[in-house]
């Protein structure tokens, strides 16, 4: 998909379910499940939409999946798909090898946006970054809280996926703000958890949004369907009130990380003050 003069392609790690109760948190299940079915554990579908953007001669991967860390036990809890195919191949795919990545920008750090900043490099080894040339861009504020979490959220953390990060000395911190490449701009949007980024791709008078957890489906569009997982769910609506809109108002191109069918949408409005997504193909 082209947005000005950049080239942007949505590259997947696989699908995986979590409970539909955590992921819709006060919106009634007779509510959620008209459009995120739930299976017999209560779980529903999600995806693991990241994005490689070609910007000039950087080439800059946002998020980067749940990665290949986890055990049997894991596996199964999360439901991950066996045979799907997952982030280093989606990039091969899009015709690109892992060196030939050059930034990687986090949204934070939760296991399944992270999982594949490192990859082993066997037992004398350890774990090493999966992207040789990359830069890795994290939020100092999500580091130090990834490093010190509560226990509300300490299972969504594992340290093996960016402490070799810092060991290898390819990490570039930031705060409120960061342009890792021309017309690429990560911002904090606080609620989900205190410094998590949503992405803006602005080119050419073109613009596109990656939501990451303000919206991770198009079933969130609704202000008040918001994650029982949100730290702060009031800062998540206040956000979602004042993106959403103008989102939909200058029509961007709205990217949806954790949707399992449309990853890649315009945002209409459907009746006065709801909003719906015309889902669009990423090769447009």
């Amino acid at each position: 998909m082209r947005l000005g003069s950049l080239t942007v392609h949505v590259v997947s790690d696989g699908g995986f379910k979590l409970d539909g109760g955590a992921m819709f948190g006060v919106v009634p299940k007779a509510l959620w499940q008209r459009k995120a079915p739930a299976d017999e554990h209560n779980r529903i579908r999600m995806g693991t939409n990241c994005l490689l953007v070609e910007a000039g001669s950087d080439l800059v991967l946002i998020d980067t999946g749940i990665g290949d860390k986890g055990d049997e036990k894991f596996r199964h809890q999360f439901a991950l798909e066996e045979d799907a195919t997952r982030l280093p191949t989606s990039i091969a795919d899009a015709g690109f090898e892992v060196g030939d990545v050059t930034h990687v920008l986090l949204t934070h750090l939760h296991f399944d946006h992270c999982g594949w900043n490192t990859s082993s490099g066997g037992a004398s080894v350890g774990w090493v970054p999966s992207f040789p040339r990359a830069k890795y861009w994290l939020a100092r504020g999500e580091v130090e809280h990834a490093r010190h979490p509560n226990v509300r959220d300490r299972a969504s953390y594992d340290p093996r996926n960016w402490e070799p990060l810092f060991e290898a000395g390819v990490v570039e911190l930031f705060d409120d703000r960061a342009e890792p490449a021309t017309g690429i701009v990560a911002q904090r949007t606080p609620g989900h958890n205190s410094d998590m980024c949503i992405v803006f791709l602005d080119s050419g008078g073109q613009r596109g949004v990656f939501w990451a957890d303000l919206v991770p489906t198009t079933a969130h569009l609704g202000y008040p369907w918001i994650m029982g997982y949100d730290l702060f769910p009031l800062l998540t609506l206040e956000n979602k009130q004042l993106w959403l809109p103008r989102a939909q108002r200058e029509g961007w191109i709205c990217f949806f990380e954790h949707d399992p069918d449309v990853a890649c949408a315009r945002l209409v409005e459907s009746k006065p003050g709801r909003l719906a997504a015309e889902p669009l193909t990423t090769t447009a």
